[in-house]
């Protein structure tokens, strides 16, 4: 973003500073010694504003789906495809189910046993031939052989996948024959329902915290030049991402007539609730700019000279400049003239802009 500031100020600097207003583009002379540069002022307003955040993020449903497998094992077969149309409920893979189903031919088995081996604990405990501790072994043992069959059972009905919303297969992880671990996504699914649409963007630990549910927000799309999509922040994340050191920011789309798909990419501009004061000046007062700070000249108390006087540059708002310090107690800049300027030079005000 310095970059880019730093390049906007330079061009509108060049620009403003070759059509500086000063007579016949030459310094005037007050007598054979002395060159004076004519100059014209502007005054230092003050505004209140909230600096807009500006970021990019692609366009997805807020219905995202990453379909796995609860268990491991080797994919038997796969149904859909990339770009596949799904409905909620449909098979989209399954794995082979020789090993899971012998797990629970073994599991069947030994529920058996502990069934046979607690029915001969309690004749014996019957007969007084068993003791009660051997009476409670076995009938923990029969439950947790129960269990155990339970959970089998479990995991075969899940060695398979099916998809969770109405949506759209945007990437397909894995195909047949490979072993898949537990967990690990097979499909992305995002979901398809009409004005379910968002933008995801990461933005820093500083413009998070003046960010809020319900700010509004203003989106662009490359594919859809020179229209606004209107937008509201509806999440924001409570901690970083442990890679880019980025806090996610979802902000909800209204689409209106227009076709949306996933992976459109999104230019997003926040605007947050939180306002500051800045001093705003004419673009051309600024000299030397770069990234965000700056020099603007201002005048001597005798308004014979000029000095520098360093800055703090916001951003950039049309022809003017908001700054965030610099200027206390200022009420006016050089404009016109300010790119013939140098501290030692003597100056003659020709007006005020």
């Amino acid at each position: 973003m310095n970059y880019l500031l730093t390049l906007s100020l330079a061009l509108l600097i060049w620009a403003c500073g070759s059509k500086a207003e000063a007579p016949n583009q030459t310094a005037a002379t007050d007598n054979l010694n002395e060159t004076v540069v004519p100059v014209r002022l502007a005054p230092v307003q003050v505004v209140q504003r909230a600096e807009p955040i500006r970021v990019s993020g692609l366009l997805s449903s807020a219905e995202e789906a990453r379909l796995s497998f609860k268990i491991g094992g080797i994919i038997n077969r796969t149904y859909v495809e990339e770009g596949q149309t799904v409905r909620k409920g449909q098979l989209l893979a399954t794995l082979d189910l020789t090993e899971i189903n012998a797990q629970v031919n073994q599991a069947e088995l030994a529920a058996e046993k502990s069934e046979r081996d607690l029915s001969r604990v309690k004749a014996l405990y019957a007969d007084t031939a068993a003791t009660l501790e051997q009476m409670q072994n076995a009938t923990t043992g029969s439950r947790l052989a129960r269990q155990n069959l339970t959970v089998a059972q479990f995991n075969r009905s899940y060695a398979q996948i099916r998809s969770s919303v109405d949506g759209t297969v945007t990437r397909k992880l894995m195909t047949d024959g490979e072993l898949a671990a537990p967990g690990a996504p097979v499909f992305m699914v995002l979901g398809n329902r009409p004005n379910d649409w968002v933008v995801r963007v990461g933005v820093s630990d500083k413009d998070w915290a003046r960010l809020r549910l319900g700010n509004r927000a203003t989106v662009t799309l490359d594919a859809y030049l020179g229209q606004v999509f209107r937008g509201v922040v509806t999440e924001l994340a409570g901690a970083a991402d442990p890679m880019n050191k980025l806090y996610e920011v979802e902000i909800r789309i209204d689409p209106g007539k227009v076709r949306f798909a996933p992976g459109l990419f999104a230019k997003v501009q926040l605007t947050p609730d939180q306002s500051r004061s800045y001093a705003l000046v004419p673009v051309e007062a600024i000299v030397e700019g770069n990234g965000q700070e700056g020099f603007v000249y201002v005048l001597t108390p005798d308004r014979r000279g000029v000095r520098k006087q360093p800055i703090q540059i916001g951003y950039l708002d049309g022809s003017n400049v908001l700054l965030t310090n610099g200027l206390a107690n200022t009420r006016e800049v050089v404009t016109a003239g300010s790119a013939f300027l140098t501290e030692e030079s003597k100056v003659k005000v020709m007006g005020t802009k």
